[in-house]
């Protein structure tokens, strides 16, 4: 073979070689977009902070379903604040940024939508029930709504325009039952801790903060107290500053998982 033969041939080999790396790199190229763009659907490419006013006797579960949201999508974050419902919606009207309302009662939630600050209609996602807390051990022996009536224990309810205190008038009405508490709270954590403080023998409260006190204080459950079931809506705000990632949230709370948490923690299904 002449010297121009062999020149030739391995010009051919060469070029055929560096075909056969671009393919590969091609491919492997192709390859990695494909599975980033998957990746990246997977999560939907959310990201930011959702930030979430909700009701106090939602603190538990929420917070629990805020740490999975965020490990579902990695690059979000979700904040809360967390108080009595008619606070929150008088905050929300009054301009502060937040991108999901969940109320303790369709009442305090009207004051939002009235307010035209919704986006879309709220929807009921759990309903709550009420329960008497007392100090652990039950030592004055409380059996029923009417005992709290008596003129030596030390009673807290919530205020009347917070939904828990607004759910105790209507089952203490419904009873014909008058109560003089020594304080009214401004939410249900707050009147649950002046039981857990000893400085209240009992206080009327939602069962879903009754158990996440654990034995801190005693449950008692009275009859009256079906009578006066508070649904929780959900909604997303008119002007919420990330959407996308809030819609998601609130997908993530009205899905079967988020409804596992929710039940588990002592709520009712809507």
């Amino acid at each position: 073979m002449t010297r121009t033969a062999r020149r030739t041939l391995q010009m051919t080999g060469a070029g055929i070689a560096a075909l056969l790396a671009l393919s590969a790199c091609s491919s492997s190229d192709d390859s990695s977009s494909v599975k980033s763009d998957s990746s990246a659907s997977a999560s939907d490419k959310l990201s930011g902070t959702v930030t979430v006013f909700a009701a106090a006797s939602l603190k538990e579960s929420f917070t629990t379903l805020g740490k999975e949201f965020e490990k579902q999508h990695p690059g979000t974050k979700v904040t809360f604040s967390f108080g009595g419902s008619d606070s929150l919606a008088a905050s929300i009207t009054g301009g502060a940024p937040a991108d999901v309302f969940a109320a303790a009662s369709p009442k305090t939630m009207k004051i939002v939508t009235d307010a035209g600050d919704a986006s879309g209609t709220p929807a009921t996602f759990v309903r709550n029930q009420l329960e008497i807390a007392t100090l652990p051990g039950n030592p004055d022996k409380i059996s029923s709504l009417k005992d709290l009536t008596g003129s030596s224990l030390k009673v807290v309810l919530c205020d009347k325009e917070v939904p828990c205190g607004a759910a105790a008038q209507k089952a203490l009405d419904a009873s014909g039952l008058k109560l003089t508490p020594v304080s009214y709270e401004q939410d249900v954590k707050s009147a649950l801790t002046k039981v857990e403080l000893k400085e209240a023998d009992a206080a009327v409260v939602y069962k879903t903060d009754v158990k996440a006190a654990g034995d801190k204080v005693e449950g008692v459950e009275f009859p009256e107290s079906a009578d006066a079931v508070n649904d929780y809506p959900i909604t997303l705000l008119k002007d919420a500053p990330n959407s996308d990632a809030s819609k998601a949230f609130i997908e993530l709370v009205q899905s079967a998982q988020g409804q596992k948490v929710l039940t588990g923690a002592g709520f009712l299904k809507p």
